[in-house]
């Protein structure tokens, strides 16, 4: 194993890991932003208002992208169980 296939494994890993967390930083962002301007139009300084409204946006992404997310990771798990295979050889 060279240096060069670490980098590519490395490289790998770090692509997969965010574009599996991606749809759901995404939309944290974006509820986030959402409950804090209407926080900062109405003057409501609840905690649980911002809490709340992320954590079922979040189910919600994961419920609808998991199919996708299952698929990612099981690619990505295939394409490293055949190089711990061809390395073997």
């Amino acid at each position: 194993m060279g240096s060069s296939f670490a980098l590519y494994l490395g490289r790998q890993t770090l692509e997969t890991a965010l574009l599996l967390s991606a749809p759901i930083l995404i939309t944290c962002l974006v509820v986030g932003v959402a409950v804090t301007l209407l926080q900062a139009v109405t003057s409501i300084r609840d905690m649980t208002l911002s809490i709340v409204p992320k954590l079922l946006a979040v189910g919600v992404v994961t419920l609808l992208f998991s199919g996708w997310m299952l698929d990612v990771i099981l690619r990505f798990s295939n394409d490293i169980f055949a190089c711990i295979q061809n390395i073997g050889h």
